[in-house]
């Protein structure tokens, strides 16, 4: 509430008398309620405060949508889908974050149970191969558990599970006229396209939880866009993911008999130019880690002038291709915990939670 003060003088309820309404509700109620206005701030705040973002130069843009009355699956459900249709936004990609019910005493807050909005899913085959995304295979075998069916190709687009304190979890699909995916294909080497690659064009953070002044926020959901070198050069590449630096240094006909080639460097090169290449073709928003660190370093500097410290990860901030050759990387930060901020969620209240072949919450 100070910090909240402090940047946004001159309210028509003054600090004290807004903290004895505060202690006040805490006393009576064991809780309290944030004003419209303190919610979008704290969770600005939060992403300002996100150690392992690099793309907190935007922070103060961030849209918020104030989701807190919906109580059902049903109603989450609606959110949910206009979060993807406004964050999408025909390709020009908006920040959003949709902030629905905190934790109250004796009333648990809604969950989804995806880490993201959109996920591929991933089955093992009988010849121990992964068919999709490999990280996800635990999670695509817990939905068909629930009655999903078997995903048929290396991008299906797993379903929410929407959890409330008040249902039995529910599966939704998620709609595909809402999820914008872009089509890879490379400049130069037309059997890139012959992979039949696909990424989708929101990366939506659905497992964070949002702590402000207090309060914690399970279900979050919150986005910006891609930078290229997430999809290039781990989705894509990853061993636990889709581990296709072979078949892309096989397009263009690599020696991959020793390291001595830097086959796997210079496919991983191809790789991001072929990510980046194609979000632009195709109008939608993404950035380069380039472009992106030299952003980070106005967002410090500018921080700064205002007397405030950027909390960094550089183990996060430092892209995975190029990172030596990039501003980050030659610079100490403060890697503190600063709140507000966002935190990792719990997914214990669904982890081996079955019974009848039904979930629920231990």
């Amino acid at each position: 509430m100070r910090q909240f003060h402090a940047e946004h003088p001159g309210r028509p309820v003054s600090l004290s008398r807004r903290l004895r309404q505060v202690r006040t509700a805490i006393d009576t109620e064991g809780t309290y309620r944030h004003t419209p206005d303190e919610l979008a701030f704290g969770a600005r705040v939060a992403w300002r405060n996100s150690r392992r973002c690099i793309g907190r130069l935007y922070w103060n843009s961030l849209r918020v949508l104030d989701c807190r009355d919906a109580t059902t699956p049903e109603e989450i459900h609606q959110h949910l889908r206009e979060h993807l249709r406004q964050a999408t936004n025909g390709g020009r990609l908006r920040s959003l974050i949709s902030v629905f019910a905190p934790e109250a005493p004796g009333k648990p807050a809604p969950r989804v149970w995806n880490d993201q909005l959109i996920r591929y899913a991933g089955r093992r085959l009988e010849d121990g191969s992964v068919l999709g995304d490999a990280a996800y295979v635990g999670f695509t075998d817990l939905v068909r558990r629930l009655g999903w069916p078997d995903p048929e190709g290396p991008f299906d687009i797993l379903p929410w599970v929407i959890d409330t304190a008040d249902h039995k979890p529910q599966l939704f699909d998620v709609p595909r006229d809402l999820v914008l995916e872009v089509t890879i294909t490379h400049p130069d080497c037309p059997r890139i396209a012959d992979l039949g690659l696909r990424w989708h064009a929101v990366p939506a953070i659905s497992s964070m939880r949002l702590r402000i002044g207090g309060m914690d926020y399970p279900l979050a959901p919150f986005n910006g866009w891609y930078m290229g070198t997430e999809i290039g050069a781990r989705n894509f590449v990853d061993e636990g993911r889709y581990n296709l630096l072979h078949d892309v240094a096989a397009c263009f006909g690599m020696d991959t008999s020793k390291e001595s080639t830097l086959w796997r460097d210079r496919a991983l090169v191809e790789l991001n130019v072929a990510v980046l290449h194609s979000f632009h073709a195709a109008g939608v928003r993404i950035t380069d880690h380039h472009t992106e660190s030299r952003r980070f370093l106005t967002h410090v500097t500018k921080e700064e002038g205002q007397g405030r410290t950027v909390p960094t990860d550089w183990s996060w901030i430092v892209p995975p291709v190029s990172g030596g050759i990039t501003p980050v990387f030659h610079r100490y930060y403060d890697d503190a915990d600063q709140r507000p901020n966002f935190y990792p969620g719990d997914t214990a209240h669904y982890d081996d939670s079955f019974r009848d072949g039904c979930p629920y919450r231990q």
